[in-house]
């Protein structure tokens, strides 16, 4: 049930006609997602997480991303890998249950639709991982959206 409402797409954060990377959120996590250069041996890229902000690059090289976060993470529970020509970086958000408008402090922010679609699936995620038994994948909201963080009293804390 829960992986129903898993993100459906990744967004994608295009500048001057070039996908610079695309991104997903959950209740707990933002996902980046960049394709690499083909060619560059996996171990000259690096990726930086800071509790505010994020580097990705090509050892010797100037970075690729050197942007400022939207929002603080946990940097003991945030990394990156890389697969398939492609690295994954999982920011762990510092607030769970926060909707980001994007991972990079204003750059490729969702319009005003697409954020309130993201809200009401992490809203709908909450009330799932509350209640394990009902299924929630249906659901819909009509009007306004709650935030997550603090409708009903806000997130329970494990």
């Amino acid at each position: 049930m829960a992986e129903n409402l898993a993100p459906e797409k990744r967004h994608s954060f295009v500048h001057n006609g070039q996908k610079v990377f695309e991104w997903d959120q959950t209740l707990e996590e933002v996902n980046m997602y960049i394709e690499l250069p083909k060619g560059v041996p996996t171990k000259l890229f690096h990726c930086n997480i800071q509790a505010s902000h994020v580097e990705v690059g090509i050892r010797g090289n100037p970075p690729y991303l050197n942007h400022d976060l939207t929002h603080p993470v946990k940097t003991d529970s945030s990394f990156w890998t890389i697969e398939d020509g492609e690295m994954h970086i999982t920011l762990q958000k510092r607030e769970k249950g926060k909707t980001w408008s994007s991972p990079i402090q204003g750059q490729g922010i969702l319009d005003p639709y697409a954020a309130d679609q993201e809200q009401k699936r992490l809203m709908l995620q909450r009330f799932q991982e509350e209640n394990p038994g009902f299924d929630f994948s249906q659901a819909q909201f009509s009007g306004t959206c709650p935030d997550p963080r603090t409708f009903m009293g806000g997130i329970r804390s494990e």
